[in-house]
């Protein structure tokens, strides 16, 4: 088994650093990190998978920072993913100031950044990846997780071809998917025919005959060893996104079908199977204790970046984060048609430290041409960082908060808690393609609407117990909805309908029998799109900085006051 210190070679490269703080520059930084000591491994058995998740149409290297609340409920309180900044950092001992400190958590992200630069970039990826399957030969599966389709300019611009066009130099092995779903049934169906690898949904259904939408599960040979690979799309894309999106297929975690599948694989010879999942992490811890005969389940939605493989029973569980900034590599043994060892380990795309692939390059240059202009435009400048990860509001939600308030004449505003979204440094210009990258969906009309207080706390309400029904089947979506405007407390291990108190409005108790003016985005419902004077938020955010002067001031987030929770490592009386 590799040890935590080969594992994190990363934090243990540039340790020599937490003694300098801030005063490294980005030559040294650079001088510490090489491609050659990021990819360093100590090859193990006959099987490789590699396994990205969630870019989100991140073609280049971006800054990302990583959440600084993220609750674990129920049997998840204080288990990872659910450790943040120094928890998460003693957690798996690394080293604070460290290159893995800043790629995995949100401390000093700011400063830090300045010294590590931006990570990712699917040039920097299909370098590694290139390198992987020299070294391994015909014993690599290359696996995407989904998500991959959406969250970008370009990405929207082009109904996801921009992405589809790059990944094929990379030719993964097979996909699956839960953004993707967002272009429409039709558009998605039109992609998939031109992927040249399988798209695997196990868990989707044709209404109309109740049979598989997709192939469900693929076979392959590596290394001599028969590998079942099964797919788990997000199941439950309709509650999360616009039904009329996707009208004519049925969703869920179908535990029972996956158990079918497994059966079959191994009734098929399988010697290993791995589930590619969209599922999100705690559904997935969740599954692995329910269904046996799984070995590995490569688990993508929740953008969790872990630096070693958590095992549930015989089950290894692997996250390898969001955004184009990692990609996991898990060497495994296969003997005797069982798992007898593995070695992991989560390799940080550090694109100052990593040769881009020029073929890979060009590509990107390529599908980013024709947007181009406006990709580079600048409309504003940050002076204090701008994020958006993590359970409640990050300061750019609150930008898009602020700009739905003025821009649309509204008391309160509510703003979808998607977990995509990059980062903006200090100082940094702020250009159409950030505020792209914070709201780039194919339904991103503006409302503004009469809503009751009672009503209010509905829908806070039922966006709590998505995020924090201590049953993982039950999270049904992203992150708390944000707001702005508002005040509220959150009580996270309450009962359903009981988690929000003190709402409030300017210092004065929300009434529910008041009706205020509410504004928000991503409506789900159909006749949205074409209602009178309807903008996409990104207009509305763009028209907000220009009110400002371009300048956008230190935010105060907006968070709830959290009751009952200690630290960010989980709840007191979860």
């Amino acid at each position: 088994m590799i040890t935590r210190r080969e594992i994190l070679q990363v934090g243990a490269a540039t340790a020599a650093l937490a003694a300098g703080g801030g005063s490294f520059t980005r030559a040294m930084a650079q001088q510490r990190l090489s491609e050659a000591e990021l990819l360093k491994f100590d090859a193990l058995g006959n099987v490789t998978l590699l396994h990205v998740a969630d870019i989100h149409g991140q073609l280049m290297p971006v800054y990302f920072r990583e959440p600084s609340i993220n609750l674990g409920v129920g049997a998840a309180r204080g288990q990872p993913p659910h450790l943040t900044g120094k928890d998460f950092l003693k957690r798996f001992g690394i080293a604070e100031k460290s290159a893995a400190a800043y790629a995995m958590s949100a401390e000093d992200f700011s400063a830090l950044a300045k010294s590590y630069g931006r990570i990712g970039g699917l040039d920097r990826l299909a370098a590694v990846v290139k390198r992987v399957r020299a070294e391994r030969g015909d014993k690599v599966l290359l696996l995407d997780g989904g998500d991959t389709w959406q969250g970008s300019l370009a990405a929207n611009a082009s109904r996801g071809q921009d992405m589809v066009d790059c990944m094929a130099l990379l030719n993964p092995d097979a996909m699956t998917g839960h953004w993707e779903f967002t272009y429409g049934e039709a558009r998605v169906k039109e992609l998939i025919k031109g992927l040249g690898f399988p798209f695997l949904a196990l868990n989707i259904r044709d209404i109309e005959w109740n049979e598989p939408a997709f192939e469900p599960m693929k076979m392959f040979e590596r290394g001599g060893v028969k590998i079942a690979v099964l797919g788990q799309a997000f199941p439950y894309t309709p509650v999360a996104n616009p039904r009329w999106l996707m009208p004519k297929w049925s969703f869920g975690i179908r535990e029972e079908d996956v158990r079918a599948n497994v059966d079959k694989a191994r009734k098929g010879g399988a010697q290993l199977v791995v589930l590619l999942s969209h599922n999100g992490f705690d559904v997935d811890r969740k599954l692995a204790a329910r269904v046996a005969g799984i070995d590995v389940i490569l688990t993508g939605h929740t953008h969790d970046a872990l630096p070693e493989a958590i095992k549930v029973g015989s089950t290894l569980l692997i996250a390898s984060g969001s955004h184009g900034k990692f990609v996991s590599r898990l060497d495994i043994d296969v003997q005797n048609g069982a798992v007898q060892g593995f070695r992991y380990k989560l390799i940080p795309l550090f694109a100052d430290a990593i040769a881009p692939d020029a073929e890979m390059t060009a590509a990107i240059t390529k599908a980013r041409a024709p947007y181009a202009k406006d990709l580079a435009r600048v409309v504003g400048k940050a002076d204090s960082l701008l994020y958006r990860r993590g359970n409640f509001n990050g300061t750019f939600d609150d930008v898009i908060c602020a700009a739905l308030l003025k821009e649309r004449d509204a008391e309160i505003a509510l703003s979808p808690g998607f977990r995509w979204g990059t980062s903006v440094l200090p100082g940094q210009a702020i250009t159409v393609e950030d505020i792209h990258n914070a709201t780039a969906i194919t339904y991103p009309q503006v409302y503004r609407i009469a809503m009751s207080g009672e009503r209010l706390k509905e829908v806070l309400e039922d966006v709590a117990d998505n995020l924090f029904n201590p049953d993982p089947y039950y999270q049904q979506g992203g992150d708390m909805v944000r707001v702005g405007g508002l005040t509220y407390t959150m009580t996270p291990a309450a009962k359903i309908g009981e988690r929000i108190g003190e709402m409030r409005l300017a210092g004065k108790p929300i009434e529910a029998d008041k009706t205020y003016k509410v504004a928000g985005w991503a409506p789900v419902a159909e006749e949205a799109r074409n209602a009178p004077g309807t903008k996409p938020v990104w207009d509305v955010v763009e028209a907000w900085l220009k009110s400002q002067g371009g300048k956008v001031g230190a935010r105060t987030i907006n968070t709830p006051k959290l009751v009952g929770v200690q630290g960010n490592a989980g709840l007191a009386n979860a």
